[in-house]
């Protein structure tokens, strides 16, 4: 069993969608691979939105907000073509602009609460393949 979250570093370096999407689908290539070869044992997590950190602050937050879209909008594409499981954390990670508990004490990384709803999610779609 093989999760895969990839991405937010392409976006906060300015890289573009079309150069990531190449980049991802060679990820999970590697991750299938690792995985026996079954897709079915493959997760793909969404990109966390770090727009509602401290860390974004004195910077177009929209803007980094759409371009997570985008990038999601592309893994998403790329897992489904690959019949992976895809589970979109993102709209979770949007819920630290009003509830910090949801972030580490660095005020950018999830905390152990948000990772916890993470591994939830994961534990559960793979009982469904043990």
């Amino acid at each position: 069993m093989v999760t895969l979250l990839i991405g937010v570093n392409n976006q906060y370096r300015g890289h573009s969608v079309d150069d990531y999407k190449p980049q991802f689908e060679e990820l999970l290539k590697k991750a299938i691979q690792f995985a026996g070869n079954r897709p079915g044992r493959v997760v793909v997590l969404s990109i966390p939105d770090w727009s509602v950190t401290p860390f974004a602050n004195g910077r177009d937050r929209a803007q980094i907000a759409r371009e997570i879209d985008s990038y999601n909008a592309a893994n998403k594409l790329v897992s489904l073509n690959y019949n992976v499981h895809y589970i979109d954390i993102t709209q979770w990670t949007r819920e630290a602009a009003n509830d910090p508990s949801l972030l580490a004490a660095d005020g950018l990384h999830p905390s152990g609460k948000e990772y916890r709803r993470w591994a939830e999610k994961i534990a559960a779609y793979f009982k469904t393949k043990i």
